[in-house]
């Protein structure tokens, strides 16, 4: 899977970046191989959130998809 992500220069030095196709996903390196390192440990770990199966009776559905 190719993912796109915005990397930009930190203010006190260092990198962040955040994932807009990933809301709330965001990291931080000082070096860009080690923001590369986070940034992977970060979508793996948005990505493998779980969600609450709904209650019975109820209208909330969960649809998996592939992407």
């Amino acid at each position: 899977m190719k993912i796109k992500v915005v990397i930009h220069e930190a203010e006190e030095g260092g990198f962040w970046a955040e994932v807009p196709a990933i809301p709330g996903c965001a990291t931080q390196g000082e070096t860009i191989d080690e923001l590369l390192a986070n940034l992977q440990e970060a979508i793996e770990g948005c990505l493998s959130v779980e969600i609450a199966e709904p209650k019975p009776g109820g209208t909330d559905r969960i649809l998996e998809i592939a992407v």
